[in-house]
């Protein structure tokens, strides 16, 4: 019998207790069928614990070291100067907005994100199949397409079925523009319009449907705050999925299923400039922050190195442990000591911090925030009250991960694309 097609789901920043309270609680029922038909388990995220690393660790079946993504906010050493994928609107205008829209709808995909790695969308293609995605932001697939506002002629390339917040769209579906109301709702409002578009047209055999308005919510109310804000909403998106299959049970005869989220989030209620620790580095570096991580990267005349940078954070309240190379060991500095990374309670540490280093785009020193605690970023912008991501704890690193027709083991998020193409391959 033919593999069945497979829905990849992913719930930004949703924690796995979140899933797994509402999957419990009859609030969510979509997610709660679902749950009651496949197998559950906790994930490890990548690191930086942040959504463009973390997504384009899913679509690629890669850590940072090989599709080279390294934070929200990073400095590109050959063009000399910073890209910023969206912090906030005050470090979008921090680092130029022209090119920080340029950097997040295009250049991430087109530029910065490795050649050398296949996303599984331009592997389901190469593959007779076709793949499809609505809102992801790591879409690179094999099909040119214009974007939808007659003023913008640059072009970006996508999968066969293509839906990206309605700027690119592969076919015209009558959703409503997504970003009209972010707050309440309305970008996942988009997808499931999309998404149950695509359905009921049976219009793929692989699928990325993201959802982002659960991640937005609980930065703004908190991690379980959110529970009482999106998970509705999230809930809804989903079920657009089973009503246009006519019912649960008949999309799971038509669809196997990976739900996951991309990461964790973890309250914060304190913040901190990194700048200000590194002042007397000021003319030697460039600290790029944002969330709950942090690169800081040497200049090419810098009269400092990364071990004095890590020595200048020993009693700074806000950094749990530094990252660093010292040749090819990975150097973890914490409590004013060096260590090793295979010390750190935190989990896959060791991988992890490692994968995160080898990126060629990394800084020389990588930062990982305390608990309860999160760095400003470039426009002086943080989440201080609600929640927030990107360090190596528990807390933003794991994740839910739910299958349903998968056979494939899923114990990391870069074990998706392997698992969807080795589903796949039996068609």
């Amino acid at each position: 019998m033919p593999a069945k097609k497979v829905v990849l789901i992913v719930v930004d920043g949703m924690t796995p207790a979140a899933f797994e309270r509402a999957a419990e609680s009859g609030r969510a029922p979509a997610l709660a069928f679902l749950a009651a038909h496949g197998d559950y388990r906790r994930g490890i995220s990548a690191f930086p614990s942040l959504t463009p690393v973390c997504l384009s660790s899913i679509a690629t079946g890669a850590g940072p070291d090989e599709h080279h993504i390294p934070h929200l906010v990073w400095w590109h050493r050959s063009e000399r100067r910073i890209v910023e994928y969206g912090s906030s609107f005050s470090a979008l205008r921090a680092a130029g907005i022209a090119q920080s829209i340029t950097d997040t709808i295009y250049n991430m995909n087109q530029r910065h994100l490795s050649p050398k790695v296949t996303t599984v969308y331009e592997a389901v293609d190469a593959a007779g199949l076709v793949a499809g995605a609505v809102n992801i932001t790591c879409y690179r697939g094999r099909t040119r397409y214009l974007p939808t506002l007659p003023w913008v002629t640059k072009p970006a390339y996508g999968p066969k079925r293509f839906f990206y917040y309605g700027l690119f769209e592969s076919d015209q579906t009558g959703a409503p523009f997504a970003v009209r109301s972010r707050a309440a709702g309305s970008t996942d409002a988009y997808a499931a319009a999309v998404g149950r578009w695509l359905v009921t047209r049976d219009g793929f055999d692989f699928l990325a449907y993201y959802l982002s308005d659960f991640d937005y919510s609980s930065h703004l109310h908190g991690p379980e705050g959110a529970e009482d804000v999106a998970l509705v909403r999230t809930d809804a998106a989903v079920q657009a999925l089973l009503d246009a299959a006519g019912g649960g049970e008949a999309f799971l005869e038509r669809y196997a299923v990976v739900l996951l989220s991309d990461h964790g989030q973890t309250t914060v209620d304190r913040t901190a400039r990194l700048e200000s620790a590194f002042a007397r580095f000021a003319d030697d570096i460039i600290v790029c922050a944002s969330n709950r991580a942090a690169q800081v990267y040497l200049l090419p005349e810098a009269r400092t190195d990364a071990g004095q940078l890590a020595a200048a954070l020993d009693g700074e309240p806000s950094v749990d442990v530094t990252l660093r190379l010292d040749g090819d060991d990975v150097v973890a500095r914490r409590d004013g000591a060096d260590g090793s990374p295979d010390e750190l309670e935190h989990p896959d540490a060791p991988l992890r911090a490692r994968a995160a280093l080898m990126n060629p785009n990394a800084g020389e020193l990588l930062v990982s925030a305390a608990e309860g605690w999160e760095f400003a970023d470039l426009g002086g912008r943080h989440h201080s009250g609600g929640g927030s991501h990107g360090s190596l704890v528990a807390g933003d690193s794991v994740v839910p991960v739910l299958t349903i027709g998968i056979t494939g083991e899923i114990a990391r998020i870069t074990d998706v694309k392997h698992a969807v193409l080795e589903h796949l391959d039996g068609r």
